[in-house]
């Protein structure tokens, strides 16, 4: 059963292209992640980390829609499968950023997974924000 998590829309003090190249190279991603993720390992297409005291997990690029949106899937062995969306337009001349969070997950682990997973877009966006 796929399961939708989606943030906020986020307001950037960068503009939506800047938020783009950012978000396209994966060395970058270490500055928006929570102190949870220990272990990082990252080059410009894919990057590898373990949240303290669940699991290891790898993610690489799928595709990258210039300007509007980023798709990030599992690399290497997961126990489920996911996309993470980054889906970035202008308002008022501001960049925005929301992410969505698509994963096949059985009720159980949905059960288990959607309030954390909800946590970590939002502290995502929220430091997105104050770059």
């Amino acid at each position: 059963m796929m399961t939708k998590i989606e943030s906020r829309n986020g307001l950037l003090k960068k503009s939506q292209k800047e938020m783009f190249e950012f978000l396209s190279d994966f060395n970058h991603f270490k500055d928006l992640m929570p102190e949870q993720v220990v272990d990082w390992k990252s080059d410009s297409d894919s990057c590898s980390f373990t949240l303290k005291g669940m699991t290891s997990l790898g993610m690489k690029y799928d595709q990258k829609i210039p300007y509007s949106q980023i798709i990030i899937v599992p690399d290497g062995k997961v126990s489920f499968d996911f996309k993470l969306i980054c889906n970035l337009s202008t308002e008022n001349e501001q960049g925005v950023l929301q992410l969505g969070f698509e994963a096949d997950l059985n009720p159980f682990m949905k059960m288990m997974a959607e309030k954390p997973l909800q946590n970590f877009l939002d502290l995502l966006i929220n430091k997105a924000e104050n770059m």
